[in-house]
C-alpha cells in the first residue's frame, strides 16, 4: 500500500509563496551611513529614528596613533573637550534600542593618524576599548554607552599595522559583546592602506567607496570597469558582506554620485547577485538629507 498525501493547490501555493519570501528576504540589502561632520544634519537620534539606515558610523576619530592624544572631531555636533559630546550617549542607547548598530569610524580624510609598531596598535586598541567599547575609563567622550564597533576608514599614511590594530580590537569580542568591525576603502583593488588587514578575515562588512576614484566607479558609458571592481572585491576579501559605497548626493564627492534610476535598474540588479552583496553606503547624513537619496532606494537595496 502506498501513502499518498493529500495536498492541496492551495496549501501547496502557500508553500511556494513562503519559499520565495524567504529567498527575496536573503537577498535584501541595507544601509549604512556616515553621520557626524555636519552639525546641520539632525540628532543621531533622529537620524535613526528615520528608519533608513542599519549601520550609522560616528564619524571621526580623526587623531591618534604614534604618540598622539587621540582626538574625537564632531565638526558641529559637539566639542568633547570638557564631556561635551557625553550627551550623546541616550541618542546612541535609542538607536541600538530600534536594532541600528552605532559605530566609531576611525581616520577619516583629513585625521591625523598613523601607526608606529605592533605595540603602538595594541595601545591604540586598548584607548577604543576603554573609550569607546566595552571598557572602563574616568574619560569617555561618548558617555557610557557601549558602541557596537569600529570602522576602519583609513586614507592616509604607510599602510602598516592596520592588520595589527583590527586584530586587537576583534580580540575584545571575546569578552562578551561582539565588537563588529567594518572598513571603507576606496575602490582600486588592493586599497593602498587597507590592503593587508582586510585579508585577516576578521572584518565583517567593508563598504568599498566606489566614488573619487573614475578607474572603478560606474560610468554609464563604460560599465566594464565597475563590474570588475566589484567582482575583485566580492571575490577575493574574507569578509561576510560588501557593501556598494556611494555619495548621497551630486555634490557630496567630486565623482561617483549614481542617479536612483541607474543604482535601481542597472547596477543593483547585477550587484545582487554576488553571495556577498550587503547592501549601500551612503557619504553623508548630511547630503541624504538634502537629496533623499535612502528613503528613494530603500525598498529596492
Amino acid at each position: 500500500m502506498i501513502f499518498r498525501p493529500n495536498i492541496s493547490r492551495t496549501f501547496l501555493s502557500l508553500i511556494i509563496f513562503t519559499l520565495l519570501l524567504v529567498i527575496k528576504s536573503s537577498n535584501a540589502g541595507e544601509i549604512s551611513i556616515y553621520w557626524g561632520q555636519n552639525g546641520n544634519e539632525g540628532t543621531l537620534a533622529n537620524t535613526c529614528f528615520t528608519g533608513n539606515y542599519e549601520y550609522v558610523n560616528i564619524a571621526f576619530l580623526s587623531s591618534f596613533g604614534n604618540g598622539q592624544n587621540p582626538i574625537l572631531n564632531l565638526a558641529g555636533h559637539c566639542d568633547p573637550r570638557g564631556n561635551g559630546c557625553t550627551n550623546l550617549s541616550s541618542d546612541i542607547k535609542s538607536c541600538q534600542s530600534k536594532g541600528v548598530k552605532v559605530i566609531l569610524s576611525i581616520g577619516g580624510a583629513t585625521g591625523r593618524y598613523n601607526l608606529a609598531s605592533d605595540a603602538d596598535a595594541r595601545k591604540v586598541a586598548t584607548y577604543i576599548w576603554n573609550n569607546f567599547l566595552g571598557g572602563k575609563s574616568s574619560t569617555r567622550p561618548l558617555g557610557d554607552a557601549i558602541l557596537d564597533g569600529v570602522d576602519f576608514d583609513i586614507e592616509r599614511g604607510d599602510g602598516k599595522h592596520w592588520d595589527d590594530l583590527a586584530k586587537y580590537i576583534s580580540a575584545y569580542s571575546k569578552r562578551g559583546k561582539k565588537v563588529y568591525l567594518t572598513a571603507a576603502p576606496q575602490c582600486p583593488y588592493p586599497d593602498a592602506w587597507m590592503g593587508t588587514a582586510l585579508q585577516t578575515g576578521v572584518f565583517d562588512y567593508v563598504w568599498v567607496q566606489f566614488y573619487n576614484n573614475p578607474q572603478c566607479q560606474y560610468n554609464s558609458r563604460n560599465i566594464n570597469s565597475f563590474q570588475n571592481s566589484w567582482k575583485q572585491w566580492t571575490s577575493n576579501i574574507p569578509v561576510q558582506k560588501i557593501f556598494l559605497g556611494l555619495p548621497a548626493a551630486p555634490d557630496a564627492a567630486g565623482s561617483g554620485f549614481i542617479s536612483v534610476s541607474d543604482l535601481t535598474r542597472k547596477i543593483l540588479p547585477i550587484i545582487k547577485g554576488s553571495d556577498k552583496y550587503g547592501g549601500v553606503m551612503l557619504w553623508s547624513k548630511y547630503y541624504d538629507d538634502r537629496s533623499g537619496y535612502s528613503s528613494s532606494i530603500k525598498s529596492r537595496v
